[in-house]
């Protein structure tokens, strides 16, 4: 495992900012670790990468303790933090080349331009830091993350204030990356997540409320049930619906379409067919209805609010 969190807390005076959270990242895994503001994501990421201790538990990357190794634990990661720190004065190269010198990145040059052309600082290379865009300083970095090939990323909201264009080439870009390194990143954007992220991890008031597959998560909370949008070819009646055992809800969405809930992850297209065939109807139309990310994210980090 490259990534593993056992039973870490923090504690800053009376607030506790993490509570117990535990989790385990492999290699070659993009992961979202998603929360509201204030959930502790910024400080879990923190405590991995040696910049503040937990208060309680253990933290190891790449099999090293955080605490007892920290000066080589700092070597295996690469971290872009939320308040991207830059030294505006100074030009793009010649950052790069400065941030490369402390960790004594072998064929430096070679290794700036590798890193200038992987993540489209090409035409602002020649620039101060000051002069950037938002966007392009973000690219600046993410550059300085990956100068010395670290093993592990830490991302926290990697892809603020790029433009569309941007955004579509830098998720490119860490999608890339998970193949061959661990990526952890932080974000507030969902699109993002389903985009590249292979699992989610949600945190809320320092407690994890959901750690699974993306798709998975995706599918629904808990197998509590889902929903299927069907079409008829000829009016269908809610009771009709409503006898198929099974069938919790049906909410028509205008004609002939209607939303059907159902208990559980039982599979009820067979039974709707035929409920309609014996109606001389057909179904024009069937799909199961994913709920949206968002959608999760909303329920689990408000089911959660009094904790």
């Amino acid at each position: 495992m490259s990534i593993i969190v056992e039973n870490v807390a923090k504690v800053y005076g009376t607030q506790r900012a993490l509570n117990g959270v535990s989790f385990s990242i492999p290699s070659s895994e993009v992961v979202g670790f998603l929360g509201p503001n204030g959930a502790g994501k910024s400080t879990m990421m923190k405590i991995i990468t040696c910049f503040l201790p937990p208060t309680e538990g253990k933290v190891s990357v790449c099999g090293l303790d955080v605490m007892k190794n920290s000066i080589e634990v700092r070597r295996l990661i690469g971290y872009l933090p939320e308040h991207n720190p830059l030294y505006l004065d100074m030009y793009v190269r010649e950052y790069l080349h400065f941030i490369g010198d402390i960790y004594g990145v072998p064929q430096l040059n070679k290794r700036v331009a590798e890193m200038i052309d992987r993540v489209g600082l090409g035409p602002e290379a020649h620039k101060k830091i000051e002069a950037l865009s938002k966007g392009y300083r973000q690219r600046v970095g993410l550059a300085q993350a990956m100068i010395h090939d670290p093993k592990v990323l830490i991302l926290d909201e990697p892809t603020s204030g790029l433009d569309p264009n941007q955004l579509v080439e830098i998720r490119s870009l860490i999608k890339e990356i998970g193949k061959e390194k661990t990526v952890m990143l932080s974000t507030h954007i969902m699109q993002e997540v389903e985009a590249i992220c292979n699992r989610t991890i949600i945190i809320n008031k320092g407690n994890i409320v959901a750690d699974k597959a993306t798709s998975e998560l995706r599918s629904g909370i808990g197998g509590a049930g889902h929903e299927l949008e069907v079409e008829f070819s000829g009016a269908i009646s809610r009771s009709a619906l409503m006898k198929i055992e099974g069938v919790s809800n049906a909410v028509n969405d205008g004609g002939n379409s209607w939303t059907i809930s159902i208990v559980g992850n039982g599979d009820l297209r067979k039974e709707i067919a035929e409920m309609a065939m014996q109606q001389s109807i057909a179904v024009i139309s069937m799909s199961k209805k994913e709920l949206k990310l968002e959608e999760i994210f909303k329920e689990l980090t408000t089911a959660n609010s009094q904790n």
